[in-house]
């Protein structure tokens, strides 16, 4: 590889030097902080020599593999930034000339506030959906006690949305957590409820009876709020007072304020909300969810789906259900599976056999994100095929109206999602669309789909049936729990776009050698390993997703670039706890990394394992 020409070349469509805001490197990609993200040509980028795959995941992600750290240091060059020593340098910063644009600072807001939140109220929706399908089975009797208060812990994520709300947005705005908190918390408070339901005056001003339980954007507007006045009151009062001066001036403004018009304005945003899909589901309601379902590829290819939590949040607080979003998403995601499947069926290329299976089981699912990376954006008939099965999907979605009670993924295990007491036949009609949404899209992807590689993978296949010259064996690198590399949360290792490989949860910090070899690099970070066995595979180990943020961080190599190293040598430290109390995955990656080569690699079927497991069988091939 010319580095310093794909250097070049990266710089080039990255929109220029003018137009990088931050710039590092992590152990196989470059990560470019763009102030202008459209400026980036992602199908340039990724027809780069030298370039496996460009991901813009709010950053602008160019993946290279074993030799980033070379073109790192060409780009770093090209830059005018000196690095000395890349392997202990930090990454390369240029202050941005101008502002970044208004809606990436609003999509980047939405999804550091909303996206957090997931979790809490998926986990507790689906407690209460469940519940409905037990009550509906008599193994529950809805008037028992324990029915009564499991549905209570269900209701608490929702009635308490506006706490939530609190410590999401402060944790954005880098301010208090606690103090946000409790000026949340005043609007939630029960005599607060009872005084406002009596009618009460603020300074002669009324204060609007306003219940703010299941609330969004009053609880947001107030945080926004709360975090000017913490900022212009630690400004001006002496450091001596700050403790206690800035939370109570903070409060005692931020409260009456939120009182009398932030929180009235905030739940009149929330409550516009649901009235407009409403209103538009009167017009046009199944044709506004069968455009959503068609498009929904494309919005989480590139993040926008994220845009419409809010939307969802709000009308489950306001209205206990919704309509639009997460129904679309149960078309979108079933047709990607249906999609996979047939790609599967279709095609003659063992490796992408094997991605469309997983791809089209994690969609199944609610998952969709290896499907599109993986396969889905690989493909324009494909792709097509997908938004043709969401679309007519959508349509029988939106004819029927289709109503989902829980923010979750919409997917077959968690179909409970649309079971309603009221409407019986609702989870039904949902199995139905499931059904409609995969078979579209299977047929549709079986028929158009064209496996461009079948041939030549024929032809390969043919010259290297019984021309093996070495297998190699390779030990587990850590002790922990086994897990498909599918399943790793990064799309770059999960669609095997850097090798195929195993990925372990450890259960203790140790990395050793799975078999004799070289250590080849010790990533700046520490976090990540290179190595290659004497007849040439090259190995990556990579401990935890998005590790290299906490730039070497409770790592300590027990071993130095160009080591002689053999199986069961220790090559690497780290603390596991801490680096789960910092709020990373500590999954650890091995993949063969290999291009030029050819190799076989047999991933073993396995789940707890020790170092004494066989996990991979590599076997080198003659071409």
């Amino acid at each position: 590889m010319d580095y310093k020409q794909t250097a070049a070349e990266i710089l080039k469509h990255v929109g220029g030097k003018e137009n990088i805001a931050h710039f590092e490197h992590c152990s196989t990609r470059l990560r470019f902080s763009l102030i202008d993200n459209t400026k980036a040509d992602v199908k340039r980028l990724e027809g780069i020599p030298g370039v496996i795959a460009v991901k813009m995941i709010g950053q602008c992600q160019v993946v290279i593999g074993n030799e980033v750290v070379e073109v790192y240091d060409a780009v770093n060059h090209l830059l005018g930034s000196p690095n000395p020593n890349s392997e202990s340098a930090e990454a390369s910063v240029i202050k941005p000339k101008e502002k970044k644009k208004l809606g990436s600072v609003i999509l980047d807001f939405i999804v550091g506030v909303f996206q957090p939140l997931i979790p809490a109220i998926a986990g507790a929706g689906m407690l209460k959906s469940l519940l409905l399908l037990l009550g509906l089975m008599n193994v529950l009797d809805p008037g028992s006690h324990t029915y009564k208060i499991l549905f209570q812990i269900g209701d608490a994520a929702l009635y308490f949305l506006p706490l939530l709300v609190a410590v999401t947005t402060a944790n954005k705005l880098k301010v208090s957590t606690l103090v946000a908190l409790a000026a949340v918390g005043a609007l939630l408070l029960p005599n607060m409820g009872a005084m406002l339901g009596e009618g009460v005056q603020f300074f002669g001003f009324q204060v609007k009876n306003i219940a703010y339980a299941y609330q969004v954007f009053p609880a947001i507007l107030t945080v926004l709020l709360y975090a000017q006045m913490e900022k212009w009151f630690t400004r001006i009062s002496p450091r001596v007072i700050r403790i206690f001066f800035v939370p109570m001036m903070s409060l005692m403004i931020t409260v009456p304020v939120s009182l009398l018009i932030l929180g009235p304005l905030g739940y009149t945003l929330g409550e516009g909300f649901s009235s407009i899909i409403l209103t538009l589901f009167d017009k046009v309601g199944w044709i506004a969810v069968a455009l959503l379902a068609a498009v929904l590829p494309l919005m989480v290819s590139v993040g926008m789906h994220k845009a419409l939590i809010p939307y969802s949040l709000s009308a489950m607080g306001s209205t206990g259900k919704e309509l639009l979003y997460l129904p679309a998403s149960l078309a979108h995601n079933i047709a990607e599976s249906g999609a996979c499947f047939a790609v599967a069926v279709r095609t003659r290329d063992r490796a992408l056999r094997a991605t469309a299976i997983s791809a089209g089981i994690s969609a199944l699912f609610g998952i969709t994100e290896p499907a599109l990376y993986g396969v889905t954006l690989q493909n324009k008939k494909v792709l097509g095929s997908v938004m043709v099965g969401s679309f007519i999907g959508g349509a029988f979605i939106g004819i029927i109206g289709l109503q989902a009670y829980v923010l979750v993924g919409p997917g077959i295990a968690s179909l409970s999602m649309f079971i309603s007491e009221d409407l019986p036949r609702n989870i039904i009609n949902a199995i139905i669309a499931l059904v409609i949404s995969f078979a579209v899209a299977f047929v549709s992807a079986f028929m158009l789909g064209k496996d461009n590689k079948a041939n030549k993978a024929k032809e390969e296949e043919q010259q290297l049936v019984n021309q093996l010259t070495t297998v190699k064996e390779f030990k587990s690198p850590v002790i922990g729990d086994m897990i498909p590399l599918s399943e790793v949360k990064d799309e770059v290792f999960s669609t095997k776009a850097m090798g195929e490989g195993i990925a372990v949860i450890p259960a203790k910090g140790e990395l050793y050698a799975p078999v004799d070899g070289k250590i080849e690099l010790i990533y700046s970070k520490n976090h990540a390993i290179a190595m290659s066995t004497q007849n040439g595979i090259q190995l990556l180990f990579h401990v935890g997703i998005d590790t290299v943020r906490l730039r070497g961080k409770y790592f300590e190599p027990q071993v130095k670039a160009g080591d002689e190293v053999k199986a069961g040598d220790l090559l690497l430290k780290f603390d596991l706890e801490k680096i789960i109390e910092e709020g990373y995955d500590p999954v650890t990656i091995a993949i063969v990394t290999n291009k030029d080569n050819k190799y076989a690699v047999e991933v073993a079927d396995l789940k707890q394992v020790n170092r004494q497991d066989t996990l991979m069988l590599v076997t080198a091939l003659q071409n």
